[in-house]
């Protein structure tokens, strides 16, 4: 669960300044945004990133997983299916969450 929890703040923490950027004209116009959304990006990465190992995209985790579960890799670990729904669940439920939150706050 706290993993879950992780994964919503983090995609919640990405999502509502992208969003937010699209109100102003400023950094956007001038590239500056790039930069900040991969500052954003990385500091999400480095702050919450330990407990789920970065994913607060759903195709960063689920991908290797499933690929993973079908290579014919000897001596190869599980792929964990049972935790595979965190990182997918937790950035879509942070992702409308996200949407929520904008559309009541702007």
């Amino acid at each position: 669960m706290a993993n879950l929890v992780t994964e919503i703040i983090a995609t919640m923490g990405l999502v509502l300044p992208v969003l937010a950027f699209g109100l102003t004209e400023g950094p956007g116009e001038s590239g500056t945004a790039i930069l900040v959304v991969s500052f954003l990006v990385v500091g999400i990465g480095l702050s919450l990133g330990g407990p789920t190992g970065y994913a607060i995209n759903p195709a960063r985790d689920l991908g290797p997983r499933i690929v993973h579960a079908l290579l014919p890799i000897p001596n190869k670990g599980t792929s964990d299916r049972g935790y595979a729904w965190v990182p997918v669940v937790g950035p879509l439920i942070g992702g409308a969450l996200s949407g929520l939150v904008f559309n009541a706050a702007f």
